[in-house]
């Protein structure tokens, strides 16, 4: 009688645990890159996930056996309409992390701001900025707070989106003139990235709801005279002792988590949203109509999802920063 395996490689991942749903729509990003650059820059950038296509470059990597020959890849576009800074905050260190001091709001708020948060009717701005200025040998960092423009983007909401984004600079004083420059003004995807630098994709993905483990997990259907269930595992655990290990597949929340792609190519950046659009507009989106990003590969989420952008925490060694050359983008219709 032939020996059976009472083994099998696992199923699933378990580097994602928990796989909890996202307890908000917008992600929020725990760890930046240190900045090392002399020009002060807004460390990061949102967007709109429009939709995908395809695209033509030529591979420049000195290592690749494919140098020099063009090569077809996926690209995904957002739509970037531009931001608008609203608040400079000043942190100081803590034995707990950084700690928030003082803050100053622009004094032309936009009156879309009024949806996503309250406002006071009266503010001192002069007042304030000038607390913060003689507050600022005692600051540690400084950071930036930002909503969208969904007006200008394909979607259809006027409840604008607050992220929080620090300046990377030399020292603090440089970032808080930085920061104070751009107060209140819109702010473009161009003013913060250039095309060929890597940048970490921060999203919350597609959800699927409450699912079994064969859909969550990928775990193999079991045979129809099996025991109980035919959609499950064997055996969850031990009778002794009573309990079960987080590494069994077991069913849950599917999709909806907040998910990081790290060094992701930004080939092109755009000025005229219809120029990149496929014939009849990307599904379930339509058509941008101001500045646009393309990226190299996958973005998480479905069209629509508000996509956080970062400098790359980590970036390749390898990657030198040399723009990448895009010889063709289909605009062929994805209807």
């Amino acid at each position: 009688m032939a020996h059976r395996k009472k083994n099998a490689p696992r199923r699933g991942s378990l580097a994602y645990l928990p796989r909890g749903r996202a307890s908000k729509f917008v992600p929020r990003i725990k760890n930046w890159p240190v900045w090392k650059d002399s020009a002060a820059k807004l460390l990061g950038f949102p967007g709109y996930k429009a939709g995908m296509t395809h695209a033509v470059m030529t591979i420049n990597h000195p290592n690749s056996p494919f140098k020099g020959q063009e090569t077809v890849i996926p690209v995904t576009v957002l739509d970037t309409p531009p931001i608008r800074p609203f608040s400079i905050r000043g942190y100081k260190t803590t034995p707990y992390g950084l700690k928030l001091v003082t803050e100053v709001l622009a004094d032309n708020l936009s009156d879309d701001l009024r949806r996503a948060m309250p406002l006071p009717k009266e503010y001192d701005h002069e007042s304030n900025m000038a607390e913060f200025e003689s507050m600022i040998d005692s600051l540690a960092e400084i950071r930036m707070l930002i909503h969208t423009q969904p007006r200008l983007a394909g979607i259809p909401s006027k409840k604008p989106h607050i992220m929080e984004y620090p300046i990377g600079a030399p020292d603090v004083k440089a970032a808080f003139e930085y920061g104070k420059s751009i107060l209140g003004g819109d702010l473009r995807v161009a003013d913060v990235f250039n095309e060929g630098v890597l940048v970490d994709t921060i999203a919350v993905t597609k959800g699927h709801g409450f699912q079994g483990p064969v859909r969550r997990w990928g775990i193999r259907i079991l045979q129809h005279k099996s025991r109980k269930t035919k959609r499950g595992v064997g055996c969850i655990g031990p009778w002794t002792p009573t309990n079960i290990r987080y590494t069994v597949p077991r069913p849950g929340q599917t999709g909806y988590h907040t998910r990081t792609e790290f060094n992701k190519e930004v080939l092109r950046l755009g000025e005229r949203g219809e120029e990149i659009p496929p014939a009849g507009g990307f599904v379930n989106y339509g058509v941008i109509r101001g500045d646009y990003m393309i990226i190299w590969g996958t973005v998480p989420g479905p069209v629509k999802r508000p996509i956080r952008l970062r400098y790359a925490i980590r970036p390749k060694k390898s990657h030198r920063g040399e723009v990448t050359q895009v010889s063709y983008i289909s605009t062929a219709s994805k209807q």
